[in-house]
């Protein structure tokens, strides 16, 4: 079977019901696409459809990456055009430069099958580390420039999966560091020597670069959270009622070592939509003991008389003390601080930037637009009323991921530079730099 389109014309020959309904997509696209979507390409745009499987698989394939991204330009909200949001990325069309462990995690992140902070850096330099072992410099060139806009390459394709976080950011700015202040003149299979308390250590160029990005994982990460995980638990007494939001691996990790060192809590979950990430949160509690409570944000109000203490994990700690996390956690920070309850944020001193921020509207990140409605019956007869909300011409949809918390309604941040006010994060920013 063989169908053409010709100025807006279709000849078909017996066609399915759900070719017809891909065809009505497509001749609708094509009317109204008219600006392209940053990443999308005329050539993606499939004008023929034959008989051909594999053919045809592709071009479904890039007709529905395009009707995506087209409802995503399309539908987006005036006010927030200006934010980053999620791209379904294509790898056909991308560099050959592109390491393959790359390619993958770009998928991952576009994907949200990995989210988190420390996750997302934690992946992102593990695979760096891949892509610095299997660089090989290009002749007539040394490690020190060529490596640096080699990596650049690598990043932009991250980006363009997922805005970069800024724990992710801070990493990325410690690897360029490490990579222009090594020597010009050190190739990658150089071997150099560095004494060291009497002893010759015999290294290459690129093994020391791992290396230190081992030390960053091991130093800002790993070691830091034992660091924070053991402050905690000093603000952490039996009988207590604790309340977090959505779900921190950190907040996580404080109250499991809690529950380990026989302290009785109670822990609440408050969650929201769309993640609901809260639920593997409280999954993980009460796997190891820990009795926990799981409710939605609007029972916010009524639970918040019975607790004591609110912790909160963070994305980043902004230079004027506030808090920039998932969104929902500056109403839990208000209503706490309303009831006078203390308002405690872990997070890691590498999760510390000069950025300013007084709204979460100048600066943020969209999500999936899809997961705010309902599409898991699609094919049923009661399928969510907003299944095919992009029919709707007057209705857009906004997924804003993160929200910004004033620093008056946090009473301390606990880091692995100690117990500190949120006010103190511009002071620490500048001593590191």
């Amino acid at each position: 079977m063989e169908i053409k389109m010709t100025d807006g014309n279709v000849q078909k020959n017996s066609l399915t019901k759900e070719m017809k309904v891909k065809l009505k997509m497509e001749k609708n696209l094509r009317n109204s696409c008219k600006n392209f979507p940053e990443g999308f390409e005329k050539k993606d745009f499939p004008y023929s459809i034959n008989n051909n499987e594999d053919s045809s698989k592709k071009q479904l394939k890039s007709f529905q990456l395009a009707h995506n991204n087209e409802i995503v330009f399309n539908k987006q909200v005036f006010l927030f055009n200006h934010l980053d949001g999620n791209r379904r990325i294509n790898t056909q069309g991308t560099s050959k430069d592109i390491h393959p462990i790359i390619l993958a995690l770009g998928l991952q992140y576009s994907e949200f099958k990995i989210c988190g902070s420390n996750a997302r850096c934690i992946f992102m330099l593990n695979s760096f580390k891949q892509v610095i072992q299997d660089y090989h410099t290009p002749a007539g060139t040394t490690l020190q420039r060529h490596l640096q806009s080699y990596i650049n390459l690598h990043i932009a394709h991250l980006v363009l999966s997922r805005p970069l976080s800024v724990s992710m950011r801070n990493a990325i700015r410690f690897l360029k560091l490490e990579i222009s202040n090594s020597s010009i003149d050190l190739a990658e299979d150089e071997v150099y020597i560095t004494i060291n308390v009497n002893k010759l250590i015999m290294k290459k160029a690129k093994n020391l670069l791992i290396k230190r990005i081992d030390r960053f994982i091991r130093d800002r990460i790993t070691v830091a959270d034992q660091v924070i995980i053991a402050a905690g638990q000093n603000k952490i007494n039996n009988g207590d009622v604790i309340l977090i939001y959505s779900r921190s691996s950190i907040v996580e990790q404080v109250l499991i070592e809690a529950y380990q060192r026989h302290k009785f809590f109670r822990v609440i979950v408050v969650d929201s939509r769309p993640g609901f990430e809260g639920k593997e949160c409280v999954h993980r509690l009460s796997k190891v003991g820990i009795i926990s409570t799981y409710l939605t944000i609007s029972s916010l109000c009524y639970i918040m008389r019975e607790v004591t203490k609110v912790f909160l994990g963070a994305h980043a700690m902004l230079s004027n003390g506030a808090l920039y996390s998932r969104v929902g956690t500056s109403i839990v920070a208000m209503t706490a601080k309303d009831n006078n309850i203390p308002v405690i944020v872990f997070c890691e001193s590498y999760k510390f930037t000069d950025r300013v921020q007084l709204d979460s509207f100048v600066n943020n990140e969209l999500g999936p637009i899809d997961n705010l409605i309902d599409i898991s019956c699609d094919n049923c007869s009661n399928s969510g009323p907003l299944s095919s909300w992009y029919e709707l011409a007057n209705l857009k949809l906004l997924n804003l991921m993160y929200d910004v918390t004033p620093a008056k309604f946090i009473n301390v941040c606990v880091s692995e530079m100690g117990l500190l006010p949120s006010t103190s994060v511009s002071i620490l920013v500048h001593e590191f730099k």
